[in-house]
């Protein structure tokens, strides 16, 4: 399926300018556009709002089953992308049909019993004690020392690990989803994190995710139920991390947000919902492969091919955003939870909002005066074509004690 004009996925302008970059490849491709992975590994890339509804929609044509790609024999052990397109993983990203559904239901049904007041303690006390380590400075990188730390204590308080794992889990997410040098040995990190938290719940449960999901006979084993874990705090953490350090430039670097860091409230929401569709934290992702051979988008797609879902580019397809005008207000018909029976599931995101609403609430009230330390175009993403977040967030406000 490779391409003369395939396009590379990778390079600064993922990182400098998305939304050029995208707007130029639906110009000279189409909605559906050739591109080219790590190693020059080809996939289409699925811009258009319209052909990734369908691609979502479809699971029968367009499969989340990674045994069907037709590249495995050219595919080495150490590619840096195989945390994020594995084979033979039992999780349930790569599971279809009744056993998705039921491995689907289990972990929602786990993440629905978390006590949304529970949640938002939590949320606020790991807030306030982050920022009580920089409140004094008068000078923070609100992502190396907040943002990036507050997801995965909340989620890791929610699954049952000791407080005092979180940093090191950090670590490990966040090498294993950037997808360089570093993921595997990431991903071997938090399995066996997560191997070691199932065998104590097995042993003495408790009023956590993880205890729910091991309770009763559900069918499922031990292994899929740690993938089962990773998969959700992967996905929990790193894009609720950049969802707040999106949300929280917008509101500092645009006027029409200036209410809410002097007291105002209204607007946080709308910062938030304007970031999923302008600046989603979660870009492109793998992915899904075609059952036969079929076409979408006028191109002619193999059976086997794999598909990669450009959210972004969705988003800002202007077949449905005719005006191109930021969208702030309660239109969530974005794809930044992605679409289908293997969406996010919806306790997922209510957990993810509240975590990023809460996070960026608490700045606000205890750092009142802060504003941007550098000037706003100096500020540099992560070079992912993948999650897009900011690599730090400088700010400077008149310091006050630790609560």
């Amino acid at each position: 399926m490779t391409t003369p004009d395939a396009v590379p996925l990778s390079g600064p302008r993922f990182q400098t300018e998305p939304a050029t970059l995208y707007r130029e490849m639906r110009r000279d491709h189409g909605a559906v556009v050739p591109v080219l992975l790590d190693g020059d590994v080809p996939a289409w890339l699925v811009l258009g709002y319209r052909e990734l509804h369908q691609v979502t929609g479809d699971p029968a044509l367009f499969s989340r089953d990674s045994g069907l790609w037709n590249q495995w024999d050219d595919i080495p052990a150490d590619w840096p992308l195989l945390p994020m397109i594995g084979r033979g993983q039992p999780s349930i990203l790569y599971t279809v049909g009744e056993r998705h559904r039921q491995r689907a239901a289990l972990i929602a049904n786990a993440l629905e019993a978390v006590d949304p007041f529970e949640l938002r303690g939590h949320a606020e006390r790991f807030a306030d004690e982050l920022i009580d380590a920089l409140c004094a400075a008068g000078e923070a990188d609100l992502v190396a020392q907040y943002a990036m730390l507050l997801p995965v204590r909340v989620l890791a308080r929610l699954y049952g690990f000791p407080d005092e794992d979180g940093p090191g889990l950090v670590t490990a997410l966040n090498d294993m989803i950037d997808g360089r040098e570093r993921a595997l040995a990431g991903q071997a990190r938090l399995a066996a994190s997560m191997g070691q938290l199932l065998a104590d719940r097995k042993k003495e449960p408790a009023q956590d995710v993880v205890s729910r999901m091991l309770a009763g006979d559900s069918g499922f084993g031990d292994e899929e139920i740690a993938q089962d874990l990773m998969v959700m705090m992967a996905a929990g953490h790193q894009p609720t991390a950049d969802w707040i350090g999106n949300s929280l430039r917008l509101m500092l670097t645009d006027d029409r947000f200036a209410a809410s860091l002097f007291g105002g409230r209204n607007s946080v929401a709308e910062a938030m919902n304007e970031v999923l569709w302008e600046d989603t934290p979660t870009q492109n992702v793998a992915g899904r492969w075609a059952v036969r051979d079929t076409r979408l988008g006028g191109r002619r797609v193999k059976a086997g091919d794999l598909l990669l879902l450009g959210l972004q580019g969705a988003n800002s397809d202007p077949r449905v955003r005719t005006d191109a005008s930021a969208l702030t207000g309660g239109n969530n018909a974005h794809f930044s939870f992605g679409h289908g029976e293997h969406r996010c599931p919806f306790p997922a995101q209510e957990i993810a909002e509240v975590i990023a609403r809460t996070g960026i609430e608490v700045v606000l009230d205890r750092l009142p005066d802060i504003d941007l330390a550098v000037p706003a175009g100096s500020l540099a993403r992560r070079p992912s074509p993948w999650l897009r977040g900011l690599t730090r967030l400088p700010v400077r406000f008149t310091p006050v004690p630790a609560r």
